[in-house]
């Protein structure tokens, strides 16, 4: 983790928050690669959960809700809590589950010390309008699912898909969580890419199956690793209430095997809870039979930051690479992100900082701007801007040399063998997009 905390700052993916003033405890802001890693991931499974999908939708719902929603959905109930401690000696507060040493203040050491348990509400409560009083209480939503289930009958008016079909919504979530921590992997500040399927009560057991299948060849394509990654069935006592399966999928992280994403069966909780606090009708009717009735939910969860951790965990290699033909190595740290995650796709490198390589250099980089991510590197011998590539996980390193003003080709350098191929220039962007593909 330190070793990619580390990387993530120097090269730009991820800073503290706030840095300059000392920082925000867990608050992380996503520098120029991290946004684009960051958009890679939410673009393509964008792609394919929903644009390619002829039964899914999308919602882009408000951060801010009617406080009526929450009550209804349970969140301002104790289920939405964590059961804490204070130490009377320093007032610190502690989650009673992660206690080590359940008699012993981590803080400050005094033993025997702590008040008796009280349930710690994880909403972030703000207030609209110019009087902070109970009247003008809003709450930033710790989850964008609700945002899908009021809006359920809209969806369905407007786009008039019948069950099933999902809503799919990629937002920020709060939680007020005690102990965030373990660098992006717990935040008070989130985002999540989320899904609600709705099916028939009869039908969900298969639709969980699909589910979850489809995740799987998700993980897959993020190039992690399968022997860690497990899928734990929930035992029905550590469930959320509302929940009448659910899967946590578990990664094994450098700091343990944690929650990555979750698939749960969430039945007609939701909807049913809305419509009786409402009073709005929120069942679907069968536009054939006429049967009508509240739909079942399948809810396939996705953790953004929480796949940009594991997608630079899986990358991150430290290899002997050879200098010369003679044999002479030297590590090297590169990302092995697979193609289409990798923040940058092509580094455009002129051999010498020299006028005419550099014109060249640089008309090539605006040319192939407008189809890829590239990066333009004149800085420090060829070597060095490789190394600089490798470390951000670029597929690809284009050099002009003195020989492409003559017979206008450049050299292709791969990221992973580190072979070079020369390719003209004007079948470069071709090949590029099939090995980038």
């Amino acid at each position: 983790m330190q070793k990619i905390t580390s990387l993530a700052k120097r090269r730009g993916f991820i800073f503290p928050g706030s840095e300059i003033y000392g920082g925000l405890a867990n608050s992380f802001d996503f520098g120029p690669l991290g946004t684009e890693l960051k958009n890679n991931i939410k673009a393509e499974w964008w792609r394919r959960f929903v644009k390619t999908r002829g039964d899914m939708v999308g919602l882009d719902a408000a951060l801010l809700m009617n406080p009526k929603t929450w009550e209804a959905s349970g969140h301002l109930g104790a289920g939405f809590a964590d059961p804490l401690v204070e130490c009377k000696q320093c007032h610190e507060r502690f989650r009673e589950d992660t206690l080590k040493k359940k008699n012993v203040c981590p803080r400050c050491g005094t033993k025997d010390s702590f008040t008796d348990t009280k349930q710690f509400n994880l909403m972030l409560k703000t207030f609209l309008g110019p009087a902070e009083e109970d009247a003008a209480t809003v709450y930033f939503r710790p989850e964008t699912a609700q945002g899908i289930f009021v809006n359920f009958k809209n969806v369905l008016d407007t786009s008039r898909k019948r069950v099933p079909f999902g809503i799919a919504q990629i937002g920020k979530a709060f939680r007020n969580e005690i102990t965030p921590g373990n660098f992006i992997f717990r935040m008070r500040e989130f985002e999540q890419m989320e899904i609600e399927y709705f099916v028939r009560e009869s039908e969900w057991e298969g639709h969980f199956e699909r589910w979850l299948n489809e995740m799987k060849l998700w993980i897959k394509d993020l190039g992690i690793s399968e022997d860690k990654v497990h899928y734990v069935e929930i035992d029905a006592k550590d469930r959320a209430h509302y929940s009448r399966r659910t899967i946590d999928i578990e990664y094994d992280f450098p700091f343990g095997q944690k929650e990555l994403y979750g698939l749960a069966y969430r039945a007609d909780h939701d909807l049913k809870a809305h419509q009786e606090a409402s009073g709005h009708d929120l069942s679907f009717t069968d536009p054939e039979t006429g049967n009508k009735f509240i739909p079942h939910v399948v809810e396939p969860t996705f953790g953004v930051e929480r796949t940009v951790l594991v997608a630079m965990l899986e990358a991150y290699h430290e290899e002997e690479a050879p200098t010369s033909e003679k044999g002479e190595t030297e590590s090297r740290v590169v990302m092995k992100f697979p193609r289409w995650l990798a923040p940058v796709k092509v580094a455009i490198l002129p051999l010498m900082k020299k006028e005419e390589l550099t014109t060249m250099a640089k008309e090539l980089y605006s040319d192939l701007a407008q189809a890829f991510t590239c990066d333009y590197d004149e800085t420090g011998s060829v070597g060095k801007r490789y190394r600089r590539q490798d470390e951000i996980g670029t597929p690809y390193c284009v050099t002009i040399d003195y020989d492409s003003l003559k017979d206008q080709a450049v050299t292709v350098r791969d990221r992973d063998a580190m072979t070079q191929e020369r390719v003209g220039i004007t079948e470069l962007e071709q090949y590029l997009k099939e090995n980038l593909n």
